[in-house]
């Protein structure tokens, strides 16, 4: 499995691009207008892939994220009895990652229905299928909120490679979430995932 890609953008478009990486080989990546805004003027660029294999032939289709919480959303929506990778690509090019979880956490299905190709069947089905999955995946939006101070879009990249990082060392996910919530939500200056990584092994140690 692939978990990232990282090299040159040989060709670049909102759709999809090329990505060369070291050896002279290049990948087709699609991608989301989301992720298209903030690799446009990069020469230099790793994105997350999600590999989609067709049941029929079997051909894999690469999907690129520019972070972590957006390959996250995807594979959330995909599992959705309905919802397929273009679809689920078209979410995230009209909504941000963040605006997707707070419509399914917040049961709007309004916010979906505005998204080409999502009718009212399908946009209460994202939410009755994905907002415990959310709830979880954030530890729980108390926790997220206490205080009104949110995430930014770093602060969630960084929370994302924390909590990935802390289950590999193996520590329980409900645990290293809600350390890493609560480092962030007191501490939301964390500069990067090393830092955020250590002040979380202290807690959880």
């Amino acid at each position: 499995m692939i978990a990232y890609l990282k090299g040159t953008l040989a060709y670049k478009s909102p759709t999809y691009v090329v990505l060369e990486t070291l050896g002279g080989i290049g990948y087709q990546v699609n991608i989301s207008l989301h992720t298209f805004a903030q690799i446009e003027k990069r020469e230099q660029t790793l994105l997350y892939i999600h590999t989609h294999t067709n049941t029929q032939d079997f051909a894999q289709t690469l999907y690129g994220f520019a972070d972590m919480g957006e390959r996250s959303i995807f594979t959330h929506l995909i599992s959705v009895n309905g919802v397929g990778t273009n679809t689920a690509r078209i979410v995230l090019s009209g909504l941000s990652p963040d605006e997707v979880r707070g419509a399914i956490i917040g049961e709007s299905e309004a916010v979906f229905n505005r998204v080409k190709g999502i009718g009212p069947k399908t946009a209460k089905r994202i939410i009755v299928e994905l907002k415990d999955k959310m709830m979880k995946d954030i530890g729980g939006a108390e926790a997220l909120n206490a205080g009104g101070i949110g995430l930014s879009q770093k602060n969630n990249t960084l929370r994302e490679e924390a909590i990935v990082a802390l289950q590999t060392l193996g520590f329980i996910k409900i645990n290293v979430q809600k350390a890493v919530n609560a480092i962030l939500r007191d501490q939301p200056e964390v500069a990067n995932v090393e830092t955020l990584i250590k002040l979380a092994l202290k807690t959880l140690s």
